[in-house]
């Protein structure tokens, strides 16, 4: 049904897309997998029309095609569920499903807002989703935004006469594990009129989803797989070109933490989000916060980090009550947040990456209101060789970086500055194998360095994997607390007795 042959794609400096053989079968579901930079998004792109491939061919139905913009690849029935959401949140759902095709509704140059409801509801309906169509986007929970991304795409159906393919981006990324299965339920149903590229870092889902299981390695694929013959090891050895450290958490290098306490929280409060929570986070220990979604674990990061203020209780900051609350006093002090949505809250897209390294630091590098730019990349060309990031240099546009190199741009920014106190909320989110080992290694680095971490973590694996302690909040309390060495941690079942 839909076919690339030989397809190339080079950046200045980057070879990003090499003779790359990919094709997708009708009603099929095509796994993509890749580290970070492996050439997954601009393969994605090319398919969806945002890039044009310099070599190669595509082809829909035997067809040649040469998509100049993704309007077009719509309109030849490419649709896309982006990973970052593409849906505006302070217009209606209505509105985002039929943006850019609101003319059908148009009459003397007036909307007909009901036809509009009307026919946003049949497309609701194609995701089973019961929501009025008039409501504001942003008053829907992620999962509602998803299948509404998903109902945009399939306003396809009606414009275009082949049938679809759709391209799922990382569509799981933060939901719930009934959330994960009520989207793939409703994915193998949409089969019968759509084909799909589903793009995932989470191996054991790509596995149980997908017909087919396209590896990229370095802008190449590197193995086709069928779901029958699919073995998750045997994935991520091609993947990542070595086989997957045993000690994945490097749990052989956590080291006990030292006496001095860099941060305390004593009978903390912040509205209905959490209540009456304390704990001291100690040089080189990594304190892990455990909860479902909503549990209040969040919003004590960014209490600390200075977003929000308690409503009750004391902080302090290496023995210094806090009383004005801001991220400015957060990062004097040196705290370092590395926030979940690292796209919109951690790095500036539009902005190189010298200049999102020394962000949180432009005093050091200024003198009479004139910038040290000089020193700015020097900086930059130091930590990018430190932390291994994937860059042709440091002038590179930082939101056409990988996650996974995005990621650790944030975590230089901090690291370069001096900031011991760093705060990470769903670091490895979106990140693949390779990626999420580096981030390990950092984690483990900066506890030798003294710095004290607190950690939202993706799965609890990694929480026991990497943590020192865990606190487990229940609805905004305290509930438990563990301790953990090397070898006597505690266990998933353990920690999910008390979240739930």
């Amino acid at each position: 049904m839909y076919e690339l042959r030989q397809v190339d794609k080079t950046f200045p400096g980057v070879h990003a897309l090499k003779a790359v053989d990919f094709k997708v079968n009708r009603g099929e579901i095509v796994g993509l997998v890749g580290e970070n930079g492996a050439g997954k998004s601009t393969l994605m792109k090319v398919i969806y029309g945002a890039y044009q491939p310099d070599g190669g061919t595509v082809t829909i139905d035997g067809t040649t095609v040469r998509f100049q913009n993704p309007r077009q690849a719509m309109d030849h029935g490419i649709g896309m569920v982006f990973q970052e959401q593409s849906l505006i949140t302070n217009l209606t759902v209505m509105e985002n499903i039929f943006l850019g095709y609101e003319a059908q509704f148009v009459s003397l140059g007036v909307i007909n807002w009901k036809a509009m409801a009307e026919a946003a509801k049949q497309q609701l309906a194609k995701v089973k989703l019961d929501i009025d169509p008039a409501t504001i986007t942003s008053e829907l929970s992620f999962a509602q935004r998803q299948l509404v991304e998903l109902a945009k795409v399939l306003t396809l159906e009606e414009r275009v006469d082949g049938d679809l393919v759709i391209l799922l981006d990382e569509p799981t990324s933060v939901l719930a594990k009934e959330e994960v299965e009520l989207l793939f339920n409703l994915v193998r149903e949409l089969t019968k009129r759509a084909s799909f590229i589903f793009v995932s870092h989470r191996m054991d889902e790509v596995l149980e989803l997908s017909d087919r299981i396209y590896v990229m390695k370095d802008g190449e694929v590197v193995d086709v797989v069928a779901h029958d013959n699919a073995d998750m090891d045997a994935i991520q050895h091609k993947m990542v070109g070595r086989d997957v450290d045993k000690e994945y958490y490097r749990e052989q290098k956590q080291k006990p933490y030292g006496n001095e306490i860099l941060l305390s929280f004593k009978s903390v409060s912040q509205g209905r989000r959490y209540q009456d929570i304390s704990f001291d986070l100690h040089k080189g220990e990594v304190l892990c916060l455990v909860g479902t979604e909503g549990s209040g674990r969040e919003a004590i990061l960014r209490t600390v980090f200075g977003l929000d203020a308690p409503t009750a209780g004391t902080v302090e900051i290496k023995g210094q009550t806090i009383a004005r609350f801001n991220a400015r006093t957060g990062v004097d002090l040196g705290v370092g947040y590395v926030p979940r949505e690292r796209k919109v809250e951690g790095i500036v897209a539009g902005m190189n990456v010298y200049e999102n390294m020394t962000l949180s630091q432009m005093q050091n590098y200024a003198a009479g209101g004139v910038l040290r730019v000089g020193e700015e990349k020097s900086l930059a060309r130091d930590w990018i060789k430190r932390l291994a990031i994937k860059t042709p240099n440091e002038n590179k546009d930082c939101g056409g970086l990988s996650g996974g190199n995005q990621q650790k741009v944030v975590l230089a920014k901090w690291r370069s500055g001096g900031s011991d106190i760093i705060l990470l909320d769903h670091p490895t989110r979106g990140l693949d194998i390779g990626a999420k080992e580096d981030v390990y290694e950092m984690v483990r680095e900066m506890c030798d360095a003294g710095a004290g971490i607190i950690l939202v973590a993706d799965t609890l694996e990694e929480a026991i994997g990497l943590s020192h302690t865990i606190l487990v909040i229940k609805d905004g309390e305290f509930q438990k607390r563990f301790d953990g060495t090397p070898g006597d941690k505690a266990s998933p079942y353990d920690l999910v007795h008390h979240m739930i």
